[in-house]
This record gives C-alpha cells, sequence and structure tokens, in this order.
C-alpha cells in the first residue's frame, strides 16, 4: 500500500487522465456525429454502448500489455519504410477517418435530404455501433501505448482509463446535444476528424507529427467557432427586438420575390446575367404586401379625409340634394344640418330620391344611426366594425369629436389591392411615359412605394401619410410651383398648389431601375 502514499503515483495518474481525456475527444466527437444518425430512442444507448467498448477494449488491451509491445516490431518492408502491426492498424483506422469525414461533409454539404415518404430514414443500430468498434480500436490503441510510456503501474493505467472514460460519459450527451444544435460545429468537428485521420495515415508511414501541432490548431478554430457562435447570439438577440409579425412579412415578401431599387453607388448586375423568371406578378406581391402591413396603418392612411366627404345638409333645399345625388356615383351619404359635424346618421341614396320626389320629409326609419369611431382606432377594428355594418360607413372623429374622414369597404379594399377610382375621380397615381408619373397630393404613401419601388418615403416615426404631407415635411414650408426635392433617386417636382395645399407633383426617376431579389 506505499503506492498510496507516493506523491509520484498521483502526479502521473493525475496526468495520465487528462492525456487519456484528451486523446477521447475526437473519439467522443466522432461518436456524436454517429448517433445523430439513430433514432432519438436509440443515441443515449449507442453512445453508452460506444464509450462502454472504448473502455473494455483500453483496459483489455492493457491487461495484454506483452502482445501490444510486440505490435511495434516490424512485420514487412517496403522499399525504405518498415510497418509495424502498429502502423497497419493506424492506416487503416486513418483511411477510415478520411472516407468516413469525407462522405459526412459531401451529405452535409451539398444539403441531401434523408427522408423518404415524409418520414425520416435512420441508420441500425447495429451499423453504427460497429462503425464504433472500428473507430474505438484505433483511438484505443493510441490511447494504451501513450499510458504505457507515461506509468509503469498497471493499477494505475487501469484507473485512468476508467476515471477518463467516466467523465467522457458524463460529457457525452451535453457535447452532443450542443454538436448537433449547431451545423457549423458538426463541420468543424468533421475537418477536425479529417485532420486527425490524416495524422494517423502520416504515422503509420513513419511520419510523427507532434501532437501538440493539431492540439494547438483544434483549440484555435475551437476559438474562431466559440466568436462565431457568440456573434450569431448577438445576431439573433438583435432580431428578437423586431415584432415577430415584421419578421413573418419580410419573410413571406422575400419568398414572394420582392424587389427594391439598389441604391446608387451598387454594383450593377452584368449584362450576360440571365434573370430567372418570377413566380408572382408585381400585383401579386403588392396585395400580399398590402395584407401583411395592414394593421400597422393609420386610419389616416386609407380613409377619404373630411374635404373628400360627400355628404348631403338636410337644410338644403330639394333642388340643391338632388342636384348632389345625382352627381356622385355614392350609394351611402352621411346626412346633417348646418355643418358636417352635426351629424344626424346615414342614409341611402334611393330612400332620399325617394323621398324628395314625393315631397316629403325623410322618415326616422329610413336614417340608420352614425358609426363613429375614433381616430385612434386600428384598421382591423374599422374592418370587423365594417362586417357587422351591412354595407355601412364609419365616420372617424378625433378627440374633440370634430369629423376628420370616413372609411368604406372600398376602402380596405384598395389598401390592399391599390386605387379603385369612382366615375368622378382620376387615379392618384398617372403614368406620364417611363419613369415618370403625375401624382395627386393626397396619394397614399404605402401605395405610392410599391409603384415607385422604393422603402424611403415612409418611416415609423412619421405623422404623415399622404404625398402633400412627406413633401411639407422635406421643405418644411409650403412650397410653390417648380420646387423639387430629390429621394433615393426619384425627383418630385410640385405642379400645382390650391389653397395652400399641394394638390399635384410630377415624379421622375433620375436614375435607371436597377432591379435585384432581396
Amino acid at each position: 500500500m506505499e503506492w498510496l502514499f507516493d506523491p509520484n503515483i498521483w502526479v502521473g495518474l493525475f496526468a495520465l487522465i487528462v492525456l487519456e481525456i484528451v486523446l477521447g475527444v475526437d473519439n467522443l466527437i466522432f461518436i456524436a456525429i454517429l448517433a445523430d444518425k439513430l433514432a432519438p430512442e436509440q443515441r443515449d444507448r449507442a453512445r453508452l454502448v460506444g464509450l462502454s467498448l472504448a473502455m473494455l477494449m483500453r483496459l483489455g488491451l492493457l491487461s495484454v500489455m506483452s502482445w501490444l509491445v510486440t505490435l511495434t516490431e516490424p512485420l514487412f518492408s517496403v522499399a525504405s519504410l518498415t510497418f509495424s502491426g502498429r502502423d497497419l492498424i493506424l492506416l487503416l483506422g486513418g483511411f477510415f477517418l478520411l472516407f468516413k469525414a469525407t462522405m459526412e461533409l459531401h451529405e452535409r454539404v451539398e444539403g441531401k435530404v434523408h427522408a423518404h415518404g415524409g418520414s425520416k430514414a435512420y441508420a441500425g443500430f447495429g451499423a453504427v455501433v460497429a462503425q464504433i468498434i472500428v473507430l474505438d480500436a484505433v483511438f484505443s490503441l493510441d490511447a494504451v501505448i501513450t499510458a504505457v510510456g507515461m506509468v509503469d503501474e498497471l493499477g494505475v493505467m487501469m484507473a485512468a482509463v476508467v476515471i477518463s472514460m467516466g467523465v467522457m460519459l458524463l460529457a457525452s450527451k451535453p457535447l452532443t446535444r450542443f454538436v448537433n444544435a449547431h451545423p457549423t460545429v458538426v463541420v468543424l468537428c468533421l475537418s477536425f476528424l479529417l485532420m486527425i485521420g490524416l495524422s494517423l495515415i502520416a504515422e503509420g508511414f513513419g511520419f510523427h507529427i507532434p501532437k501538440g501541432y493539431l492540439y494547438a490548431a483544434i483549440g484555435f478554430s475551437v476559438v474562431i467557432e466559440a466568436l462565431n457562435q457568440l456573434a450569431r447570439r448577438n445576431f439573433v438577440s438583435r432580431e428578437s427586438r423586431i415584432p415577430l409579425r415584421d419578421r413573418t412579412a419580410d419573410a413571406v415578401l422575400r419568398l414572394l420575390g420582392s424587389k427594391k431599387r439598389v441604391a446608387a453607388g451598387g454594383e450593377e448586375a452584368d449584362a450576360g446575367d440571365t434573370v430567372a423568371p418570377e413566380a408572382f406578378e408585381q400585383e401579386e406581391r403588392n396585395m400580399v404586401s398590402g395584407v401583411l402591413s395592414l394593421s400597422q396603418r393609420s386610419i389616416r392612411s386609407i380613409m377619404t379625409v373630411r374635404s373628400n366627404i360627400s355628404w348631403i345638409d338636410l337644410d338644403a333645399d330639394t333642388a340643391t340634394i338632388q342636384g348632389q345625388i345625382l352627381e356622385t356615383p355614392h350609394s351611402f351619404f352621411p346626412v346633417s344640418r348646418g355643418q358636417l359635424d352635426n351629424i344626424i346618421g346615414v342614409v341611402r341614396a334611393k330612400d332620399l330620391m325617394a323621398n324628395l320626389a314625393r315631397g316629403v320629409e325623410i322618415p326616422d326609419e329610413d336614417i340608420r344611426a352614425p358609426i363613429i369611431m375614433p381616430e385612434a382606432s386600428g384598421v382591423l377594428k374599422i374592418m370587423e366594425t365594417l362586417k357587422r355594418s351591412r354595407g355601412q360607413l364609419v365616420l372617424i372623429a378625433d378627440e374633440y369629436g370634430t369629423i376628420q374622414g370616413l372609411v368604406t369597404p372600398i376602402d380596405i379594399l384598395e389598401a390592399i389591392a391599390g386605387e379603385f377610382p369612382d366615375e368622378d375621380e382620376l387615379p392618384d397615381v398617372q403614368p406620364q411615359g417611363p419613369d415618370c408619373w403625375r401624382v395627386a397630393g393626397t396619394a397614399d404613401l404605402h401605395y405610392l412605394e410599391q409603384v415607385l419601388e422604393t422603402d424611403a418615403l415612409i418611416s415609423e416615426n412619421d405623422d404623415y401619410t399622404s404625398l402633400a404631407g412627406f413633401m411639407l415635411e422635406r421643405f418644411g414650408s409650403l412650397p410653390s410651383a417648380g420646387e423639387a426635392v430629390e429621394v433615393d433617386g426619384l425627383r418630385f417636382e410640385v405642379i400645382e398648389v390650391v389653397e395652400r395645399r399641394i394638390a399635384a407633383v410630377l415624379v421622375t426617376r433620375i436614375e435607371p431601375a436597377i432591379t435585384a431579389a432581396e
């Protein structure tokens, strides 16, 4: 029992445990990659079997050290090279590692799918265990030879093997989980196996590669991968701050082939490049974009503003009311007395005409109660209200009760699919030639962005929704006809100002449109 109190024994045991763990890490990585090919319920058993076999194999080799020593004696020579049993084992193991790691890299880089009929095809348990046994033989031989060279006592060798394998057994599951959760780590580990396989082949041919070189290269790669994982985690953290809905919308639009112009100074596509046909038309992409952005839009961006509301003053004479109804194509009218804010209700045009023709006042049963909602209401809430209103319109009021506009089902549809001008209206955006448009000051900026293929007109902090508001914010005051501003390769020139408001703007592209898939 004197050996228990010998410090040299304990130093040797500790050093050997560390070396056995280091020498077993590559074996553990290979087992983790192979175990991932099994069904989930078999992976833990495969790791346990693989490491247990490695431990038994090392203990068995230690118990027959006399035979192990003979493996280093030359068996035959080829030219100036001599080969021993150990060399042959190292050569076979090295070639097996190169072959297996290359095949695994090929599958992952080429993106080979292991799925048939909708379910994943897992490898057989016996085949995976057989591969583990082959590699255990190679790695065990290396570890045992290291143990024989470091200490003399068989008990110390066996204790170091058992302790090191116990540590690796505890670490195998978290290591496997980490490797499988990070595809780049798997590729890195396979690269390690290629390097280890090459070193085994070199040793089999008698060219010794110091282990320190291998471990230094592996350590450097691990540090770089750790920085890569840290950067990836920070990126995901930043992405998580963006609302899930916005991220989903962006992903859907990218799948649809949404295109934006490349900013000035960006690289132009080569003339010889072939452009793949788009799976979705521009109108389809615009409609999907309209649906995905609907809940984020303000009521002001889709409603008919107060100045454009067609309403009936019940205090007016019969001829005036009839003329007003005949001049507009609407089927419903808000009715008030004296001014719009003295709202009484909403009346159908045909009921108005019928009562006016009889020369009688509109009965109360023909006047529908007005639906008035605050300006802060969301578009989706307005849409739900319109579904229950049976064709009626919704009036929008500010915090002081002043009517600011109205919303009809056609306004919701236009927010999704673009303009549907009435008979008495002109489109807000009128093409004037290649890359040139005449745009009404009241044009909706969301729709205008789609037409102009830009995203520079709207930001989160803007409190305007029309082109006129955008121009006023740019100029800082009411511009005169002829004044212009340039934004994102587009020139916006004021061409008509009516009663202190921008009525029309000429938009011209001042650089060729260069489109590229996002």
